[in-house]
């Protein structure tokens, strides 16, 4: 048994804080939310989401730019919608992901196509309703896309990956920039590939493209990247392609268990210092940002459901689950999990898991909890990569989603139901 740990409103992200022992978002309490709506319960808030882009729209400020929301990170369609609304283009990564931006209203101009398997369809679709860019990952895809496009008598706009074999020092699973990785093409490749582009009827090179990884908490691979990037846009001009756009992608970190990824605006100032040195501050840049939008803008909540003390391990079942929040069980990510409400005493050590029939159905190893059967809990820094990922496993149906702004509170994804998942099914005719 140890002390109840010292969680205050300090420890938590932006705009969640304690009240009266109640863990309250914005102007509203969580344990309402959890009473109402049941769980689990995906909460998220509208004022973090749009400070976390302000941040990128202060250090990008008096220069030619387009912030491109990396869709991935949380694509349901209120969210696409709030930063939509507040400028954002949209960078998707399949089909769906296409027409869920329409869906949410976006401007298709201001939509880049990223992703190292598009399919025709897919490119057809695109290149249909006349979206800004792909981002184009190997010579095979430039080849097919150039097939499709003539096909419709139109030229689509490109721009491709590089890789620059840069080291993001992230999780593995997340570095997408080294030579080892699927992404992009090698830097040894990229002039020629620029040269093979311009040359295709069916395509229009309009930028270059880099992405080094996720959870980036270091300013250095930035500016590590940027320097590649720069020398080959150099070379590629040099050979008579122009490049109308730099685009260094996203990957910014948050804060999960005490990390200090910079703060957006201040690596931004950093990386623009950088680009004007090198005499390329006039040319638009775009950037994909996409879990340091929305990362610790959400919270999943969970109802604790048994005590389960044992000799060697203490296991505190919940009602989340790794279909809920696959992070822990892909990548041993560390969640924050805090009460909704603080009770004074003693605590005791528990692995948090789910009731989900896989080892790997744990949220949190070893975590200091003061809590019985029926208590709420918050899992932190649940805004990406958890609804997005969340699955059916178990015939367990997604959570319920909701937006809070100031002291309201809208449903903006209803709890899925057993019925909902097996509509598409069809039982075989009875004999």
């Amino acid at each position: 048994m140890a002390p109840t740990p010292g969680i205050s409103s300090s420890t938590l992200p932006p705009f969640f804080a304690y009240q009266d022992g109640q863990l309250m978002v914005e102007g509203v309490s969580l344990s309402t939310l959890a009473q109402q709506h049941g769980t689990p319960l995906f909460v998220y808030s509208r004022a973090a989401m749009l400070s976390a882009l302000a941040a990128y729209q202060r250090g990008l400020a008096g220069r030619d730019h387009q912030i491109c929301y990396a869709m991935k990170a949380n694509s349901t369609l209120a969210i696409l919608q709030t930063l939509v609304q507040a400028g954002c283009g949209l960078d998707i990564v399949s089909g769906g992901e296409l027409e869920r931006a329409l869906a949410a209203g976006i401007d298709p101009a201001k939509v880049i196509f990223s992703g190292v398997g598009k399919t025709r369809r897919e490119m057809r679709r695109a290149l249909e309703v006349g979206i800004g860019c792909f981002n184009v990952e190997s010579r095979a895809e430039l080849d097919v896309l150039d097939e499709v496009a003539q096909g419709m008598g139109l030229r689509a706009p490109v721009s491709v990956r590089v890789n620059p074999n840069v080291d993001a020092k992230t999780h593995p699973y997340i570095s997408t920039g080294l030579k080892d990785n699927k992404f992009g093409i090698a830097h040894e490749d990229v002039v020629a590939t620029y040269r093979h582009a311009a040359a295709c009827g069916g395509l229009r090179v309009v930028g270059i493209d880099c992405h080094i990884g996720s959870q980036i908490t270091e300013a250095d691979p930035y500016l590590d990247a940027m320097d590649r990037i720069l020398d080959l846009v150099e070379t590629i001009e040099a050979a008579g392609v122009p490049i109308a756009h730099i685009d260094f992608g996203g990957g910014l970190g948050i804060d999960y268990r005490g990390d200090t990824p910079p703060a957006a605006d201040t690596l931004w100032q950093r990386l623009l210092q950088k680009l004007d040195a090198r005499g390329f501050g006039d040319r638009k840049i775009l950037i994909e940002p996409g879990r340091s939008l929305v990362g610790n803008a959400g919270v999943c909540l969970t109802e604790v459901i048994y005590l389960k003390p044992g000799e060697h391990k203490n296991f505190l079942i919940v009602d989340a689950a790794m279909n809920d929040l696959p992070r822990p069980a892909m990548y041993q990510a560390f969640h924050q999990i805090v009460p909704l409400s603080q009770r004074p005493g003693e605590t005791t050590t528990w692995d948090v898991v789910g009731p989900v029939c896989e080892s790997g159905d744990w949220l949190g190893r070893d975590r200091a909890l003061n809590v019985q059967a029926g208590d709420w809990l918050a899992v932190l820094s649940a805004g990406a990569y958890c609804m997005s990922m969340a699955s059916n496993y178990n015939t367990r149906g997604r959570a319920a989603e909701l937006l809070v702004d100031g002291d309201a509170a809208t449903l903006i994804r209803a709890r899925e139901t057993a019925e909902d998942q097996f509509r598409l099914e069809t039982l075989l005719p009875t004999l």
